[in-house]
């Protein structure tokens, strides 16, 4: 399916640590440009995109009544950064192939860093919400210019390894987030710390790449030749550079003798032209279906609500969640270095193909822990309730249908559930929700529920999302990303980068702003069940229309591409793909 088995790709591991090792300086730019990543992961996720909004949500709670009474507004904020990226990522497509990848990172660290400060210092959530478009403006433009840099700049054999480091800086980025939305759970202004913080590691990468230069190809391509074998000449062994640069000249001369120069014409005019080419839409196709998967499979879902989602499988507080979702954004960092060591040496679709396989079954198992959980949930208690007096949820006051903890939680008035002080199990109370009456249930040393109720299938809930990440993170969280910096020819690489990177941005929205509100109207157990009915869809299309880039010149994609036998699910001839 995926290729013959090459001796050459049983050390790519190695081959990674040894040629880094032998040239720093490739991973210095790898590094710095990945920083890209862990400001997508600290921020947003992708891709995860979560990360430090879906802790600082927890305390925006208690401090602006209208985001904990509105579910809406809650997903306004998380998504408007979405929203933000779909823009910077479409323009980025286009700033990319005029100014170059350099440039634009440098811009996208910018307008980060103006959104950090603006979130950190709002003192309503409108201005939250006009701070979470700036840092969306940079995060969808680095989000697909990182992992473009570091594809441009990176030796053929390792390239997958390398951008796989974005990857990683990504899942790094939303485990750096969870700590310190930890580190920041009992100091004053807790939520603005969280997301004012956010400025530092854009501060860092704004510095480093300054001292970079831009990408070889994009610098040959603008006739600034000498400048793009001088860095060639510092990435490849001495052997191998005279052959790399011909190679790179005579790709770049073919593309301008067809296509004319990066930059020509409007914009409409060169989408015209790639919608034309055989080979852009192949491309296409595969890169635009593996990132609109990527979101769809849930990830998002669980990595932006995951402390909601612990608090759904019955832990009530909020430090509790978010010592929870640390251990799921580990897991998803480790999920990332396991796909450094596979991606070269499995391949890019096999990844894919058995990271699908596992998220499907996961979240098969998600929906029948949830439906369990739902069904076993404990009573409403007519006693309990009326211990604590006017408390009482006016819903249950009249009567009717509150017979347990879900009923409470999904009642029209906005009612919490303050479960009993011996056994959470057992009959607890329906109250109003509220600052007081959660004071006052604690005092009763009773855990106090607004999000999810008590259950003893927590820990079951919590070993199937690790399971999940675990399945997600080292194919579907990594690969996509690789594959579009990869498969699109030089002369609409920016392009094409952007439309792809706007589709996982659209996607991300689409599932971001609907997913609190398809909880609230279908249930958690029928919302998993949707998403994985949409990943058993994604995963016959991926078989169907994603081929094997491993191991292949850039160059090399765009004659794959072209054949007239192409085939995605095909295996490539054993000699076709052996080049550096």
């Amino acid at each position: 399916m995926e290729g013959g088995v090459h001796k050459a790709y049983k050390t790519e591991f190695k081959e990674c640590l040894h040629l880094t090792w032998k040239r720093p300086y490739i991973l210095r730019l790898a590094f710095s440009a990945g920083i890209g990543g862990l400001l997508f992961g600290y921020d947003t996720d992708f891709c995860s995109i979560s990360g430090v909004i879906s802790g600082a949500l927890l305390y925006m709670r208690d401090d602006f009544k209208s985001v904990e009474r509105s579910t809406t507004l809650q997903e306004t904020i998380v998504s408007t950064a979405v929203a933000g990226a779909i823009v910077g990522a479409g323009f980025g497509g286009w700033m990319n192939d005029k100014f170059g990848r350099k440039r634009s990172i440098l811009l996208a660290d910018l307008l980060f860093f103006i959104g950090a400060i603006i979130m950190a210092s709002a003192p309503i959530p409108g201005i939250i919400i006009l701070g979470r478009i700036f840092v969306g403006f940079g995060v969808g433009m680095a989000s697909m210019t990182s992992p473009l840099y570091i594809s441009e700049a990176s030796p053929a054999r390792i390239r997958g390894a390398l951008v796989s480091t974005n990857g990683l800086l990504i899942t790094g980025g939303q485990f750096l987030a969870y700590l310190i939305n930890l580190a920041f759970t009992k100091a004053p202004g807790t939520w603005r710390w969280m997301l004012g913080i956010a400025g530092l590691p854009a501060l860092i990468q704004f510095i480093l790449m300054l001292m970079l230069p831009e990408s070889p190809r994009w610098l040959y391509r603008k006739e600034r030749k000498e400048e793009a074998a001088e860095i060639l000449r510092k990435i490849y062994p001495p052997n191998e550079v005279e052959k790399e640069i011909e190679a790179l000249r005579a790709s770049i001369e073919s593309e301008i003798a067809e296509e004319g120069s990066v930059g020509e014409g409007n914009i409409l005019s060169k989408l015209k032209k790639a919608l034309s080419n055989k080979v852009v839409r192949r491309g296409l196709t595969a890169g635009v279906l593996c990132q609109v998967a990527q979101q769809f499979v849930g990830i998002n879902t669980v990595m932006y609500y995951s402390p909601t989602i612990v608090q759904l499988a019955g832990f009530a507080s909020n430090s509790t969640a978010l010592a929870l979702s640390l251990i799921t954004a580990g897991l998803n960092a480790v999920g990332s270095i396991v796909s450094i060591y596979f991606v070269d040496r499995t391949g890019r679709r096999r990844l894919m193909i058995i990271s699908m396989v596992g998220i499907i079954t996961m979240l098969a198992i998600l929906s029948g822990v949830f439906f369990e959980a739902a069904s076993h949930s404990p009573k409403v208690g007519s006693d309990e309730t009326q211990a604590f007096g006017n408390f009482t949820c006016p819903d249950f006051k009249a009567g009717g249908s509150i017979l347990k903890c879900t009923d409470c939680l999904k009642a029209s008035a906005h009612c919490g559930f303050c479960a009993h002080s011996g056994n959470k199990l057992l009959p607890g109370a329906c109250l109003v929700s509220n600052n007081e009456v959660k004071g006052t249930c604690h005092a009763g040393h009773s855990e106090w529920y607004t999000q999810g109720c008590p259950s003893n299938f927590g820990w079951l809930a919590l070993i199937a999302l690790a399971a999940y990440i675990i399945s997600y993170s080292p194919g579907m969280g990594t690969v996509p990303w690789i594959v579009n910096s990869e498969i699109y020819p030089l002369r609409f690489r920016g392009l094409c980068g952007g439309i792809a990177a706007v589709s996982n941005w659209i996607s991300n929205l689409i599932v971001t702003q609907s997913f609190l509100s398809l909880t609230q109207a279908l249930g958690t157990a029928p919302t998993f069940l949707l998403f994985c009915g949409v990943s058993c869809v994604a995963f016959v299309l991926i078989f169907l229309l994603v081929p094997e880039t491993k191991g292949l010149l850039l160059e090399e994609v765009e004659k794959m591409l072209e054949r007239d036998d192409y085939r995605a699910w095909k295996k490539r001839p054993i000699g076709q793909s052996n080049k550096v």
